[in-house]
């Protein structure tokens, strides 16, 4: 089983983003109760999953209107919520950074 770490921050999101709030949530029960040994098995059960920088994963949420992006540790069975938002507001960040760009 998969702790996630900064789970307030997930329910941040829920409050800041309430017609996704049930997806995370989803999302959430769903990791913490997996036993993924690898991005390969993940991706098996999240086909469009995908790995940036640093084990960074982003996760398409509510069929890719918005985008979940997480740190996974696959040997410690550790998740690290690094942001989350609409899929327009993905597209404005440097996702391999974590940080909005300046444009």
């Amino acid at each position: 089983m998969f702790s996630i770490i900064t789970r307030k921050t997930l329910l941040d999101y829920c409050k800041k983003y309430p017609a996704a709030s049930t997806a995370l949530q989803e999302w959430y029960h769903e990791l913490v109760n997996s036993d993924f040994k690898n991005f390969n098995e993940l991706k098996r059960v999240y086909g469009n999953v995908r790995v940036v920088a640093d084990n960074c994963v982003v996760f398409n949420i509510m069929g890719n209107k918005y985008r979940l992006v997480v740190r996974i540790v696959f040997d410690f069975k550790v998740v690290q919520i690094k942001w989350f938002g609409t899929h327009a507001e993905y597209d404005k960040i440097d996702v391999t950074t974590i940080q909005h760009s300046k444009k």
